[in-house]
């Protein structure tokens, strides 16, 4: 008899059948193998994908299944690779799938994050099993699309724990607290993992009584609760909580050091973290890392660096953290000592080093690291492309810069946009911020400050207004900054009914609270108008918490230019009042006024 998968010796086998067959050869015979490879060596497939087949190889069920078997591995272990389409390719070429195959798509769908496919192949399911609804439900579940995850748990036939679980999960990373609790009283049986969830869901909304409660009430706790509520501790500032939970842990992984070591390190209890890190049984590279990493991050830079050369491995993550320390610091020579010795340079590294030039203001040296990272073969990214450009301290480096972005393949997006819209402005050129600000699609409100700020700082009031009214039209709303950069617009284009209104707008409309700066724009608009006392009545008006030496000098400047001599002793006396330690300049400007 013949397999399904071969036909009569003459006749045509498509191309799928060909793929699964291909992996039968570790399944049959040493003999029939030799057959099939002789068989297919120097056949070419037509186009559109058939190939001749002999009926002399017999192929058995048990051949057929073990092929299916390795296609669902092989998958997997795509999907693990983050080869979606290829593993996507394989799965339609199939012939024939089981379960297990629709399964593994569905997995592999999930854990590249592409909801849809797996949706796809979940509807197409002849028959749907717990292991898909689960996955589906735990998928839709992490979205927050609650409702669908809702309606595959309802449909289910039999439901499993991990079913039940991440839905509870779900219900409570979106804050639906009690549909969560009520999920979990009607679990029929819980395990130590739906109680950790529970734990964990109570910890993730600041619930800490709750959380402990439930911890104390599991019938059986294992290393992974208790790592569990040790974490949760740590994560919302009960350090003192943690540390003793931890000490009474009936027993540690070197997960549950790892944590505790990083949480004493995160508030800066530096002995505590050594003394449990001497103290470990057994470290991995999570363990010394960490150790590097937040010493660092307290500026601890010695101890860090005593650690990081005691590292018996050492991962990149360690190699950034300290280059980072280094250059945090402004230590660059120690820094690019460190860097030097990296001996497969990641691009996150070289944008920490690039960065770190830019920002301790050695431009050339920033740049010419650039071109030795490409000179490397390293590809840069989104990241790299803004330290360089933010590094342009001239028209033609920014165009050449501008170039490479260019060049190198980035699609326009809000990160290097945003930076070239402020550095073209910067350089005086309006019109190709404009085009760069026209040509990106998904505008975020830092793009459209940026395009205000830059008509602002050039004089031109109108059109930074048009570009706010664009931007309401879009459905963006603004922040603090969008509102300096149009005080700031109307200041200088002597605007001041719309002043007065977009003043108004940020409590009345947008619900923000003005800050100094905004109140500072506002005196500036009225007291260039020569409305001096409703200047002085905004000034009233500031709360304490806002009320700065900025808004204060505003005004002062505006009674000189009107020579107001009454307005400026009294603005003199509350700068006094604001700033004891200013009485001297404060009583030179006031004598300036009376001169």
């Amino acid at each position: 008899m013949m397999n399904m998968c071969v036909c009569q010796h003459g006749r045509r086998i498509c191309r799928p059948s060909y793929r699964l067959l291909r992996h039968l050869t570790a399944s049959i015979s040493s003999y029939q193998e030799k057959g099939l490879r002789k068989i297919f060596n120097g056949v070419e497939i037509s186009n559109p994908g058939t190939i001749l087949i002999p009926n002399s190889l017999s192929l058995t069920p048990r051949s057929i299944d073990d092929a299916l078997h390795r296609l669902n591995a092989e998958i997997t272990i795509l999907g693990r690779q983050g080869k979606l389409e290829e593993a996507k390719k394989l799965f339609d070429e199939m012939p024939q799938r089981d379960d297990v195959s629709y399964n593994s798509m569905i997995t592999v769908y999930l854990k590249n994050k592409d909801l849809l496919g797996a949706e796809t192949v979940f509807r197409a399911m002849p028959q749907k099993n717990v292991v898909a609804e689960s996955a589906m439900i735990d998928g839709y579940a992490k979205v927050g699309r609650l409702d669908e995850a809702r309606k595959v748990f309802d449909s289910m036939s039999h439901r499993n724990a991990f079913s039940w679980t991440s839905l509870i999960s779900g219900y409570f990373s979106y804050g639906r607290i009690d549909e969560a609790l009520h999920l979990f009283d009607q679990m029929p049986e819980r395990n130590v993992v739906s109680w950790t969830a529970v734990v964990s869901g109570f910890a993730r909304n600041g619930l800490m009584n709750h959380a402990r409660k439930y911890f104390d009430l599991m019938p059986e706790k294992n290393i992974i609760a208790w790592t569990a509520m040790v974490k949760a501790y740590l994560d919302n500032d009960c350090f003192d909580e943690a540390y003793k939970l931890f000490l009474e842990m009936p027993e540690r992984n070197i997960r549950s050091w790892n944590i505790m070591i990083s949480g004493c390190l995160r508030v800066n209890r530096v002995n505590e973290a050594i003394s449990l890190f001497e103290s470990m049984p057994d470290r991995n590279h999570v363990s010394w890392t960490a150790m590097v990493s937040g010493l660092a991050q307290n500026k601890m830079i010695g101890i860090a660096r005593k650690y990081f050369d005691l590292m018996p491995h050492k991962d990149m993550a360690a190699w950034t953290a300290m280059i980072s320390a280094c250059v945090d610091e402004g230590h660059m020579d120690e820094a690019r000592l460190i860097f030097n010795l990296v001996p497969e340079k990641k691009v996150g590294c070289w944008n920490t080093m690039i960065g770190g030039y830019a920002r301790n203001g050695d431009i050339a040296e920033a740049l010419c690291l650039f071109v030795l990272m490409l000179r490397s073969c390293v590809r840069p990214n989104e990241t790299t492309m803004t330290s360089v450009l933010t590094s342009c301290d001239g028209m033609v480096e920014l165009i050449q810069a501008h170039a490479m972005v260019i060049r190198l393949g980035f699609e326009p997006n809000t990160w290097l946009t945003n930076a070239l819209i402020t550095l073209y402005s910067k350089s005086g050129d309006l019109c190709s911020a404009r085009l760069v600000f026209e040509l990106l699609k998904s505008k975020d409100v830092v793009s459209w400050t940026a395009m205000i700020v830059s008509y602002s700082n050039h004089g031109h009031g109108h059109h930074a207004l048009q570009v706010f009214a664009s931007m309401l039209v879009s459905g963006i709303k603004p922040d603090e900054v969008t509102f300096v950069g149009l005080l700031s617009a109307c200041s200088h284009a002597g605007l001041v009914n719309q002043g007065r209104r977009l003043f108004d707008s940020i409590k009345g409309t947008y619900n923000l609270n003005p800050k100094a700066e905004h109140y500072s724009c506002l005196v500036d608009i009225l007291s260039r108008a020569g409305l001096m006392d409703e200047a002085m009545d905004v000034v009233s008006t500031i709360p304490p918490s806002e009320r700065d030496e900025a808004v204060l000098m505003a005004l002062l400047g505006a009674c000189r230019l009107h020579g107001d001599v009454v307005m400026a002793n009294s603005v003199g006396e509350k700068l006094l009042e604001l700033e004891p330690s200013s009485s001297g300049g404060g009583t030179g400007r006031n004598e300036k006024i009376h001169k």
